[in-house]
């Protein structure tokens, strides 16, 4: 078992385009660059998240589909990236049709975090993030029901407060039905270009709203950072010395030092 518990963090927003997947990649890839041991859990039916780790839909034998369906434990279904120590479990269009197959079976909102229940036990695991689609359907459930806490991406444009409002009231419905336990971790700004006035708005609003819940880093609007996914690799692999890689790995340590002020309070 692992010095560290395992915390489970589900990345999303019910707004689509704000970065999910981008940050569940390159923050997965960065707390791997930090030692850490990850865990990413594409939950999305595009499988976006697999393919901008070099996930072909060829190495898609297993996929998040045959986890809920209880048919592969999570560590079989595990698939090893290019970076040592960050690990996949992808998905493909079979988990569109979850909520269908799954109709009312008995613990249908409680199938991810069931599965996850071995790998608290028994590591090799110091994080899962799971990426979740951009809507509030049965796999965003199990996402949330299945973890600790959530990590929002929020792009530093004019919707911006209004997406993350219908999010925060998501989170208190599944407290007070699945998940008691489960809290904001932080929300990242994204897409953020200091030239422009309305997203140096945006960043002043969402700080004054949510105080010290915001992280301290944002990440820039990066043109590496959109080039990274279709070479099939994280920003931090396909260019570290970036300035999208810089802040992903200052966004990882961020991460990392709230979870041991966590531990120690």
């Amino acid at each position: 078992m692992s010095a560290n518990p395992l915390r489970v963090l589900a990345i999303a927003n019910q707004k689509g385009g704000v970065g999910k997947t981008t940050t569940a990649i390159n923050l997965g890839t960065a707390l791997a660059a930090c030692g850490e041991k990850v865990l990413l859990i594409d939950a999305d039916p595009q499988g976006n998240c697999s393919t901008g780790l070099g996930i072909g839909r060829t190495q898609r034998r297993t996929t998040l589909y045959d986890v809920l369906m209880g048919e592969s434990p999570v560590v079989d279904a595990a698939v090893k990236t290019e970076l040592p120590g960050l690990d996949v479990i992808p998905a493909d269009a079979d988990l569109s049709g979850i909520e269908i197959e799954l109709g009312q079976t008995a613990r249908r909102s409680y199938r991810l975090r069931d599965a996850l229940e071995v790998i608290r036990a028994n590591g090799p695991y110091t994080y899962v993030l799971i990426d979740c689609p951009p809507s509030l359907n049965l796999l965003t459930v199990n996402a949330m029901a299945a973890s600790d806490a959530i990590l929002v991406p929020l792009q530093c444009e004019f919707f911006a407060l209004e997406g993350l409002s219908q999010l925060l009231q998501t989170v208190e419905q599944v407290r007070s039905t699945l998940n008691p336990n489960l809290s904001i971790h932080g929300i990242v700004l994204t897409m953020f270009d200091a030239r422009n006035n309305l997203s140096n708005q945006v960043v002043a609003d969402v700080r004054q709203f949510m105080g010290s819940k915001v992280y301290n880093t944002m990440i820039p609007r990066n043109v590496r950072i959109s080039e990274a996914p279709s070479y099939g690799k994280p920003v931090l692999v396909y260019d570290l010395k970036c300035v999208g890689s810089e802040a992903y790995l200052k966004l990882a340590t961020e991460v990392i030092q709230r979870e041991r002020d966590l531990r120690a309070n």
